[in-house]
C-alpha cells in the first residue's frame, strides 16, 4: 500500500514511490552521516538534487519549522508557568540543540518533496 504524501514525508522517503530511503542511515544523530543522501532513489531510481544547490532552499524549511517549534515549546512553558528570559533562552537553546539534526532531514525531505513530482503508474 502506498504511503500518503504527508506519512512519506515525515518517513524521509522518496517523492516520487514514495518508498526508497532519502538518507543512507536513519539515525540522524550519527553527525558525521547526516546529510548523506542517496544520488538516486533506491528502489524508482529517481534522482534526489535535479539541479546544483537544489538543497539550498531547504534552509527556508528549517527556519520556518524551527520558528514554528520554538513558538510550540514557549506556549507550552507559558501554560505550564512563567519563565523568565534567562529559562527561555536555556530551553530554547536546548531544544535546538536537541532537535537540529532531524529537523535538517526533515526540512529536506519537505523540500524535495515540494519539487519532485510524484511518478504516475500505469495501471
Amino acid at each position: 500500500m502506498p504511503r500518503s504524501l504527508l506519512a512519506s514525508v515525515f518517513a524521509l522517503r522518496c517523492p516520487s514511490c514514495r518508498e526508497g530511503k532519502l538518507f543512507k542511515t536513519d539515525n540522524p544523530y550519527q553527525l558525521n552521516k547526516l546529510a548523506s543522501m542517496y544520488k538516486n532513489c533506491p528502489n524508482c531510481g529517481q534522482r534526489y538534487e535535479p539541479e546544483p544547490g537544489f538543497f539550498y532552499g531547504a534552509m527556508y524549511v528549517s527556519y520556518a519549522v524551527t520558528v514554528a517549534l520554538f513558538v510550540a515549546v514557549l506556549v507550552l512553558m507559558n501554560i505550564f508557568y512563567s519563565p523568565g528570559i534567562w529559562e527561555i533562552v536555556i530551553v530554547l537553546s536546548g531544544v535546538l540543540l536537541v532537535l537540529a539534526p532531524p529537523v535538517f532531514r526533515l526540512s529536506r525531505s519537505i523540500w524535495a518533496h515540494m519539487f519532485i513530482k510524484r511518478a504516475k503508474k500505469n495501471d
